[in-house]
Protein backbone atom coordinates (compact mmCIF):
# COMPACT_ATOMS: atom_id res chain seq x y z
CA UNK A 1 0.00 0.00 0.00
CA UNK A 2 1.20 3.53 -0.67
CA UNK A 3 2.47 5.81 2.07
CA UNK A 4 1.25 9.26 2.96
CA UNK A 5 4.54 11.13 2.68
CA UNK A 6 5.27 12.88 -0.58
CA UNK A 7 8.78 12.54 -1.94
CA UNK A 8 10.97 15.64 -2.02
CA UNK A 9 10.42 15.87 -5.77
CA UNK A 10 6.64 15.60 -5.39
CA UNK A 11 6.61 18.22 -2.64
CA UNK A 12 8.64 20.50 -4.87
CA UNK A 13 6.25 19.97 -7.80
CA UNK A 14 3.24 20.73 -5.61
CA UNK A 15 4.80 23.85 -4.12
CA UNK A 16 5.80 25.16 -7.55
CA UNK A 17 2.27 24.64 -8.86
CA UNK A 18 0.74 26.21 -5.73
CA UNK A 19 3.01 29.26 -6.01
CA UNK A 20 2.04 29.58 -9.66
CA UNK A 21 -1.64 29.39 -8.73
CA UNK A 22 -1.20 32.01 -6.02
CA UNK A 23 0.90 34.46 -8.03
CA UNK A 24 -0.28 34.00 -11.61
CA UNK A 25 -3.79 32.47 -11.54
CA UNK A 26 -5.63 33.96 -8.56
CA UNK A 27 -4.84 37.62 -9.38
CA UNK A 28 -6.53 37.31 -12.80
CA UNK A 29 -9.21 34.74 -11.97
CA UNK A 30 -12.09 37.20 -11.46
CA UNK A 31 -11.14 39.11 -14.62
CA UNK A 32 -11.31 36.01 -16.80
CA UNK A 33 -14.54 34.88 -15.17
CA UNK A 34 -16.23 38.20 -15.94
CA UNK A 35 -14.80 38.80 -19.40
CA UNK A 36 -14.71 35.08 -20.42
CA UNK A 37 -11.38 35.84 -22.14
CA UNK A 38 -9.22 32.80 -22.75
CA UNK A 39 -6.20 32.98 -20.35
CA UNK A 40 -3.45 32.87 -22.97
CA UNK A 41 -0.90 34.79 -20.88
CA UNK A 42 -1.31 32.43 -17.93
CA UNK A 43 -1.01 29.41 -20.21
CA UNK A 44 2.19 30.76 -21.76
CA UNK A 45 3.75 31.05 -18.31
CA UNK A 46 2.48 27.59 -17.30
CA UNK A 47 3.97 26.10 -20.46
CA UNK A 48 7.33 27.77 -19.81
CA UNK A 49 7.40 26.30 -16.28
CA UNK A 50 6.53 22.81 -17.50
CA UNK A 51 3.09 22.74 -15.88
CA UNK A 52 1.38 21.67 -19.11
CA UNK A 53 1.45 18.35 -20.98
CA UNK A 54 3.18 16.79 -17.99
CA UNK A 55 2.56 13.15 -19.01
CA UNK A 56 4.19 13.33 -22.44
CA UNK A 57 7.02 10.82 -22.81
CA UNK A 58 10.58 12.04 -22.35
CA UNK A 59 11.59 10.90 -25.84
CA UNK A 60 9.11 13.41 -27.25
CA UNK A 61 10.30 16.23 -25.02
CA UNK A 62 7.99 15.71 -22.04
CA UNK A 63 8.57 15.16 -18.33
CA UNK A 64 6.66 11.85 -18.33
CA UNK A 65 5.25 12.51 -14.87
CA UNK A 66 3.15 9.88 -13.18
CA UNK A 67 -0.51 10.17 -12.30
CA UNK A 68 0.26 11.02 -8.68
CA UNK A 69 2.51 13.88 -9.75
CA UNK A 70 -0.19 15.09 -12.13
CA UNK A 71 -2.81 14.97 -9.38
CA UNK A 72 -0.68 17.22 -7.18
CA UNK A 73 -0.34 19.75 -9.99
CA UNK A 74 -4.07 19.56 -10.80
CA UNK A 75 -5.11 20.20 -7.18
CA UNK A 76 -2.77 23.16 -6.83
CA UNK A 77 -3.81 24.83 -10.09
CA UNK A 78 -7.53 24.30 -9.38
CA UNK A 79 -7.06 25.92 -5.97
CA UNK A 80 -6.18 29.01 -7.97
CA UNK A 81 -9.10 28.85 -10.43
CA UNK A 82 -10.75 25.84 -12.04
CA UNK A 83 -11.69 27.78 -15.16
CA UNK A 84 -8.05 28.56 -15.86
CA UNK A 85 -6.82 25.17 -14.65
CA UNK A 86 -9.27 23.41 -16.98
CA UNK A 87 -7.78 25.37 -19.88
CA UNK A 88 -4.32 24.26 -18.76
CA UNK A 89 -5.28 20.63 -18.08
CA UNK A 90 -7.56 19.99 -21.08
CA UNK A 91 -4.60 19.17 -23.31
CA UNK A 92 -4.04 16.14 -21.11
CA UNK A 93 -7.33 14.49 -22.09
CA UNK A 94 -6.63 14.97 -25.80
CA UNK A 95 -3.05 13.77 -25.44
CA UNK A 96 -3.66 10.69 -23.28
CA UNK A 97 -5.22 8.40 -25.93
CA UNK A 98 -2.59 9.59 -28.41
CA UNK A 99 0.19 8.77 -25.94
CA UNK A 100 -1.33 5.31 -25.44
CA UNK A 101 -2.20 4.39 -29.01
CA UNK A 102 -0.57 6.56 -31.67
CA UNK A 103 2.41 5.65 -33.78
CA UNK A 104 5.77 7.27 -33.10
CA UNK A 105 5.40 9.13 -36.38
CA UNK A 106 2.12 10.71 -35.25
CA UNK A 107 3.58 11.59 -31.86
CA UNK A 108 6.58 13.19 -33.51
CA UNK A 109 4.29 15.21 -35.77
CA UNK A 110 1.65 16.32 -33.26
CA UNK A 111 2.90 15.74 -29.70
CA UNK A 112 6.56 16.76 -29.81
CA UNK A 113 5.81 20.29 -31.13
CA UNK A 114 3.51 20.87 -28.14
CA UNK A 115 6.54 20.62 -25.88
CA UNK A 116 8.53 23.14 -27.88
CA UNK A 117 5.89 25.88 -27.97
CA UNK A 118 2.39 26.53 -26.66
CA UNK A 119 -0.04 24.54 -28.76
CA UNK A 120 -3.49 23.28 -27.78
CA UNK A 121 -5.46 20.14 -28.51
CA UNK A 122 -9.02 18.97 -27.79
CA UNK A 123 -10.71 15.65 -27.03
CA UNK A 124 -13.66 15.53 -29.44
CA UNK A 125 -15.85 12.58 -28.52
CA UNK A 126 -19.08 13.96 -27.00
CA UNK A 127 -21.95 14.63 -29.42
CA UNK A 128 -25.25 16.55 -29.11
CA UNK A 129 -27.11 13.26 -28.64
CA UNK A 130 -24.30 11.13 -27.26
CA UNK A 131 -22.57 12.28 -24.10
CA UNK A 132 -22.04 9.54 -21.55
CA UNK A 133 -23.75 7.17 -24.02
CA UNK A 134 -20.78 7.01 -26.38
CA UNK A 135 -22.40 4.13 -28.30
CA UNK A 136 -25.05 6.63 -29.47
CA UNK A 137 -22.42 8.40 -31.57
CA UNK A 138 -23.41 9.33 -35.14
CA UNK A 139 -20.16 10.68 -36.55
CA UNK A 140 -18.81 8.43 -39.29
CA UNK A 141 -15.52 7.97 -41.12
CA UNK A 142 -15.77 6.16 -44.47
CA UNK A 143 -12.55 4.93 -46.08
CA UNK A 144 -11.92 6.05 -49.64
CA UNK A 145 -8.47 5.13 -50.88
CA UNK A 146 -5.80 6.61 -48.63
CA UNK A 147 -8.22 8.85 -46.70
CA UNK A 148 -11.22 8.56 -44.42
CA UNK A 149 -14.11 10.93 -45.15
CA UNK A 150 -15.35 12.27 -41.83
CA UNK A 151 -18.92 13.53 -41.29
CA UNK A 152 -20.72 14.43 -38.09
CA UNK A 153 -20.69 16.85 -35.19
CA UNK A 154 -19.31 17.07 -31.67
CA UNK A 155 -20.56 19.16 -28.76
CA UNK A 156 -19.25 20.60 -25.47
CA UNK A 157 -15.65 20.25 -26.62
CA UNK A 158 -13.22 21.94 -24.24
CA UNK A 159 -10.49 23.94 -26.00
CA UNK A 160 -12.27 23.56 -29.37
CA UNK A 161 -11.81 27.20 -30.35
CA UNK A 162 -8.12 27.32 -29.50
CA UNK A 163 -6.97 23.81 -30.44
CA UNK A 164 -4.55 23.13 -33.27
CA UNK A 165 -5.86 19.56 -33.59
CA UNK A 166 -8.59 17.29 -32.27
CA UNK A 167 -8.65 13.69 -31.07
CA UNK A 168 -11.81 12.48 -32.81
CA UNK A 169 -13.67 9.18 -32.51
CA UNK A 170 -16.04 8.12 -35.30
CA UNK A 171 -17.79 4.98 -36.52
CA UNK A 172 -15.95 3.13 -39.26
CA UNK A 173 -18.28 0.11 -38.92
CA UNK A 174 -21.60 0.67 -37.13
CA UNK A 175 -22.46 -3.02 -37.24
CA UNK A 176 -19.66 -3.72 -34.78
CA UNK A 177 -21.03 -1.15 -32.30
CA UNK A 178 -18.31 0.12 -29.94
CA UNK A 179 -15.77 -2.15 -31.60
CA UNK A 180 -16.47 -0.36 -34.85
CA UNK A 181 -15.25 3.03 -33.57
CA UNK A 182 -11.93 4.41 -34.76
CA UNK A 183 -9.84 7.36 -33.56
CA UNK A 184 -8.12 10.02 -35.64
CA UNK A 185 -6.10 13.20 -35.24
CA UNK A 186 -7.89 15.92 -37.19
CA UNK A 187 -6.37 19.34 -37.78
CA UNK A 188 -8.58 22.36 -37.16
CA UNK A 189 -7.64 24.10 -40.41
CA UNK A 190 -8.54 21.25 -42.73
CA UNK A 191 -11.37 21.90 -45.25
CA UNK A 192 -14.75 20.89 -43.86
CA UNK A 193 -13.91 21.50 -40.20
CA UNK A 194 -16.14 24.17 -38.68
CA UNK A 195 -15.84 25.29 -35.07
CA UNK A 196 -18.95 26.83 -33.52
CA UNK A 197 -19.48 29.78 -31.20
CA UNK A 198 -18.14 29.85 -27.67
CA UNK A 199 -20.75 28.50 -25.25
CA UNK A 200 -21.61 30.75 -22.31
CA UNK A 201 -21.70 28.39 -19.36
CA UNK A 202 -22.69 28.65 -15.70
CA UNK A 203 -19.12 28.39 -14.46
CA UNK A 204 -15.51 28.01 -15.58
CA UNK A 205 -16.36 30.74 -18.05
CA UNK A 206 -12.87 31.36 -19.45
CA UNK A 207 -12.59 27.73 -20.49
CA UNK A 208 -13.30 27.55 -24.23
CA UNK A 209 -16.22 25.19 -24.94
CA UNK A 210 -17.71 24.83 -28.44
CA UNK A 211 -19.31 22.53 -30.93
CA UNK A 212 -17.46 21.19 -33.99
CA UNK A 213 -18.96 20.13 -37.32
CA UNK A 214 -17.17 17.86 -39.81
CA UNK A 215 -18.41 17.96 -43.41
CA UNK A 216 -16.66 15.62 -45.85
CA UNK A 217 -13.35 16.13 -44.08
CA UNK A 218 -10.61 14.08 -45.70
CA UNK A 219 -8.45 12.55 -42.97
CA UNK A 220 -5.27 10.76 -44.10
CA UNK A 221 -5.22 7.11 -43.06
CA UNK A 222 -1.83 7.86 -41.49
CA UNK A 223 -3.66 10.04 -38.92
CA UNK A 224 -5.48 7.05 -37.46
CA UNK A 225 -4.66 6.55 -33.78
CA UNK A 226 -4.04 2.85 -33.30
CA UNK A 227 -5.90 0.59 -35.70
CA UNK A 228 -9.50 0.41 -36.91
CA UNK A 229 -11.79 -0.38 -34.01
CA UNK A 230 -9.44 0.98 -31.31
CA UNK A 231 -11.28 4.29 -30.90
CA UNK A 232 -13.70 3.40 -28.14
CA UNK A 233 -11.18 1.58 -25.97
CA UNK A 234 -8.60 4.37 -26.33
CA UNK A 235 -11.20 7.03 -25.49
CA UNK A 236 -12.38 5.12 -22.42
CA UNK A 237 -8.94 4.08 -21.16
CA UNK A 238 -7.88 7.70 -21.27
CA UNK A 239 -10.36 8.37 -18.46
CA UNK A 240 -8.49 6.01 -16.13
CA UNK A 241 -5.61 8.48 -16.38
CA UNK A 242 -7.56 11.75 -16.45
CA UNK A 243 -10.38 11.16 -13.97
CA UNK A 244 -7.99 11.21 -10.99
CA UNK A 245 -6.72 14.57 -12.26
CA UNK A 246 -10.27 15.94 -12.57
CA UNK A 247 -11.06 14.66 -9.08
CA UNK A 248 -7.91 16.37 -7.82
CA UNK A 249 -9.16 19.60 -9.37
CA UNK A 250 -12.40 19.23 -7.41
CA UNK A 251 -10.35 18.82 -4.23
CA UNK A 252 -8.45 22.01 -5.06
CA UNK A 253 -11.68 23.96 -5.50
CA UNK A 254 -13.10 22.57 -2.26
CA UNK A 255 -9.89 23.47 -0.41
CA UNK A 256 -10.16 27.03 -1.65
CA UNK A 257 -13.83 27.27 -0.64
CA UNK A 258 -13.10 25.94 2.84
CA UNK A 259 -10.22 28.38 3.35
CA UNK A 260 -12.41 31.32 2.37
CA UNK A 261 -15.21 30.12 4.66
CA UNK A 262 -12.84 29.53 7.56
CA UNK A 263 -11.35 33.00 7.30
CA UNK A 264 -14.75 34.68 6.95
CA UNK A 265 -16.19 32.72 9.89
CA UNK A 266 -13.45 34.08 12.14
CA UNK A 267 -13.96 37.68 11.00
CA UNK A 268 -17.77 37.95 10.77
CA UNK A 269 -19.46 38.63 14.09
CA UNK A 270 -23.04 38.03 15.21
CA UNK A 271 -24.44 38.43 18.70
CA UNK A 272 -21.11 39.85 19.80
CA UNK A 273 -18.83 37.01 18.74
CA UNK A 274 -17.38 35.50 15.54
CA UNK A 275 -19.76 33.13 13.78
CA UNK A 276 -16.98 30.51 14.03
CA UNK A 277 -17.85 30.32 17.74
CA UNK A 278 -21.30 28.97 16.90
CA UNK A 279 -21.56 25.20 16.85
CA UNK A 280 -23.69 25.17 13.71
CA UNK A 281 -20.92 26.87 11.74
CA UNK A 282 -18.22 24.75 13.37
CA UNK A 283 -19.99 21.60 12.23
CA UNK A 284 -20.16 22.89 8.66
CA UNK A 285 -16.44 23.67 8.67
CA UNK A 286 -15.65 20.27 10.19
CA UNK A 287 -17.69 18.51 7.49
CA UNK A 288 -15.77 20.40 4.85
CA UNK A 289 -12.43 19.32 6.30
CA UNK A 290 -13.52 15.70 6.70
CA UNK A 291 -14.72 15.39 3.15
CA UNK A 292 -11.76 17.18 1.59
CA UNK A 293 -9.32 14.89 3.39
CA UNK A 294 -11.33 11.82 2.35
CA UNK A 295 -11.58 13.06 -1.22
CA UNK A 296 -7.85 13.68 -1.49
CA UNK A 297 -7.19 10.09 -0.43
CA UNK A 298 -9.53 8.70 -3.09
CA UNK A 299 -7.53 10.69 -5.66
CA UNK A 300 -4.22 9.41 -4.36
CA UNK A 301 -5.44 5.79 -4.40
CA UNK A 302 -6.67 6.07 -8.00
CA UNK A 303 -3.42 7.73 -9.08
CA UNK A 304 -1.31 5.19 -7.19
CA UNK A 305 -3.03 2.26 -8.90
CA UNK A 306 -2.44 3.54 -12.43
CA UNK A 307 1.17 4.43 -11.54
CA UNK A 308 1.66 0.80 -10.48
CA UNK A 309 0.55 -0.32 -13.92
CA UNK A 310 -2.75 -1.68 -12.66
CA UNK A 311 -6.23 -1.01 -14.04
CA UNK A 312 -7.75 1.69 -11.83
CA UNK A 313 -11.23 2.11 -13.35
CA UNK A 314 -12.96 1.31 -10.05
CA UNK A 315 -10.84 3.72 -8.01
CA UNK A 316 -10.88 6.44 -10.68
CA UNK A 317 -14.68 6.44 -10.75
CA UNK A 318 -14.89 6.50 -6.95
CA UNK A 319 -12.54 9.50 -6.87
CA UNK A 320 -14.38 11.31 -9.67
CA UNK A 321 -17.86 10.78 -8.16
CA UNK A 322 -16.95 11.44 -4.55
CA UNK A 323 -14.81 14.51 -5.16
CA UNK A 324 -17.23 16.07 -7.65
CA UNK A 325 -20.17 15.75 -5.27
CA UNK A 326 -18.02 16.78 -2.32
CA UNK A 327 -16.71 19.93 -4.01
CA UNK A 328 -20.21 21.08 -4.91
CA UNK A 329 -21.39 20.51 -1.33
CA UNK A 330 -18.38 22.32 0.16
CA UNK A 331 -18.88 25.29 -2.17
CA UNK A 332 -22.59 25.38 -1.32
CA UNK A 333 -21.83 25.40 2.40
CA UNK A 334 -19.20 28.09 1.92
CA UNK A 335 -21.85 30.31 0.35
CA UNK A 336 -24.12 29.54 3.32
CA UNK A 337 -21.45 30.57 5.81
CA UNK A 338 -20.95 33.85 3.94
CA UNK A 339 -24.72 34.40 4.05
CA UNK A 340 -25.99 37.17 1.79
CA UNK A 341 -22.43 38.13 0.90
CA UNK A 342 -21.83 34.62 -0.41
CA UNK A 343 -24.61 35.10 -2.93
CA UNK A 344 -22.92 38.22 -4.30
CA UNK A 345 -20.31 38.18 -7.06
CA UNK A 346 -18.07 40.58 -5.15
CA UNK A 347 -17.15 37.71 -2.83
CA UNK A 348 -15.13 34.69 -3.98
CA UNK A 349 -17.39 31.79 -3.00
CA UNK A 350 -20.16 32.69 -5.47
CA UNK A 351 -17.78 31.90 -8.34
CA UNK A 352 -16.57 28.73 -6.65
CA UNK A 353 -20.13 27.45 -6.40
CA UNK A 354 -20.75 28.10 -10.11
CA UNK A 355 -17.44 26.52 -11.06
CA UNK A 356 -18.04 23.44 -8.92
CA UNK A 357 -21.12 22.15 -10.73
CA UNK A 358 -19.34 21.01 -13.88
CA UNK A 359 -17.30 18.47 -11.92
CA UNK A 360 -20.50 16.45 -11.55
CA UNK A 361 -20.98 16.50 -15.33
CA UNK A 362 -17.84 16.45 -17.48
CA UNK A 363 -15.66 13.37 -18.00
CA UNK A 364 -18.66 11.25 -17.04
CA UNK A 365 -21.49 12.40 -14.78
CA UNK A 366 -21.69 11.43 -11.12
CA UNK A 367 -24.46 9.02 -12.06
CA UNK A 368 -22.32 7.35 -14.75
CA UNK A 369 -19.50 6.96 -12.23
CA UNK A 370 -21.86 5.11 -9.91
CA UNK A 371 -22.86 2.81 -12.76
CA UNK A 372 -19.19 2.06 -13.45
CA UNK A 373 -18.46 1.42 -9.77
CA UNK A 374 -21.41 -0.98 -9.48
CA UNK A 375 -20.43 -2.74 -12.71
CA UNK A 376 -16.91 -3.21 -11.41
CA UNK A 377 -18.25 -4.57 -8.11
CA UNK A 378 -20.59 -7.00 -9.81
CA UNK A 379 -17.89 -8.05 -12.26
CA UNK A 380 -15.55 -8.86 -9.41
CA UNK A 381 -18.26 -10.90 -7.76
Amino acid sequence: MFGFELSEEQQSIFEMAKDFAKNEIRPVSAHHDKTTEYPWEVLKKAHELGLMNTHVEERFGGMELGSMDGALVAEALAWGCTGISTAIEANGLALQPVIMGASDALKQKYVAPMMEELKMAAYAVTEPGAGSDVAGMRTTAVKKGDVYVLNGSKMWITNAGVADWFFVVAYTDKDKKHRGMTAFIVEKDWPGVEVGKKEMNLGQRCSDTRGITFTDVEVPAANMVGTEGDGWILAMKAFDHTRPQVAAGAVGLAQAAMEHALQYAQERKTFGRPIAAHQAVQFMLAEMAMNIEAGRLTVWRAAYEIDQGRRNTYYASIAKAFCADMAHKVATDAVQIFGGYGYNEEYPVEKLLRDSKIFQIYEGTSQIQRMIIAREMLGRG
